[in-house]
């Protein structure tokens, strides 16, 4: 499964973007998922996971969204204020299913968005 969740008001940046990172590897690990690259941009996380087929990639990107937002938003307090209604994403989501490329092509694409930002 390949997913881009978006942020609302806030910029992933510093100390926010590792620890972000952290908490959305251990949630993956959580529900049983492998994770295979996770990148977080200012405004918006990359994950590409193999994840068991019990759950659906609907269930695994609202999971992540709620999980992490609430270790992130304890983590840091000062976030609420300037997040939009204090939510920390934004309702929508991508996800998409990876059947007709490789692994590998994924996982690159989601490590050179850092290059595409320059």
């Amino acid at each position: 499964m390949y997913g881009s969740l978006s942020i609302v008001g806030i910029i992933l940046v510093g100390e926010v973007a590792k620890y972000t990172k952290e908490v959305l590897s251990e949630i993956l690990r959580e529900l049983g998922c492998e994770p295979l690259a996770l990148d977080v941009m200012p405004d918006h996380v990359h994950v590409f996971a193999l994840c068991p087929p019990r759950h659906s990639p609907a269930y695994i990107a609202n999971y992540l969204k709620g999980k992490s937002a609430r270790r992130i938003l304890q983590r840091f307090p000062e976030l609420r204020t300037r997040a939009t209604r204090e939510k920390l994403w934004s309702r929508s989501y991508f996800v998409a299913t990876v059947g007709n490329v490789t692994a590998d092509i994924v996982k690159k694409y989601v490590e050179e968005q850092w290059e595409k930002e320059k």
